[in-house]
């Protein structure tokens, strides 16, 4: 089953939700800041080699620029910035979209379409 990671109230991920419909994608909509993708998820992602530590981040974000992540992120390891992550869903560049092999991290059609 897909996972669709989102925030109902970024234009964006509605655009990207209402493409995925057109589609004809059946997925399971998730709130991204009621419940963040896990640890596992996230970890899975970086083994596919699609996206690196800094894209899973939603770097425009208020709270990551409030945590100063821009900095902090050098000195942080793996383990501890997937746990942020996981923790808080305002953190994770979205929508954040997986069913366990298949991934993709914000609205990109050309990814979209190659996966799901």
């Amino acid at each position: 089953m897909i996972k669709f990671y989102w925030y109902p109230k970024c234009s964006t991920c509605r655009d990207a939700k209402k493409y995925l419909e057109e589609k004809g994608t059946k997925f399971e909509a998730i709130d991204i800041v009621e419940k963040p993708p896990t640890v596992a998820e996230l970890k899975k992602v970086l083994a596919s080699e699609q996206y690196g530590m800094k894209q899973l981040f939603n770097t425009s974000g208020e709270v990551y620029r409030q945590m100063n992540l821009k900095e902090k992120m050098a000195s942080m390891t793996e383990a501890a910035l997937l746990k942020l992550l996981s923790m808080n869903g305002k953190l994770v560049k979205r929508p954040f979209v997986t069913d366990g092999e298949r991934h993709s991290v914000g609205f990109d059609k050309k990814s979209f379409d190659k996966n799901f």
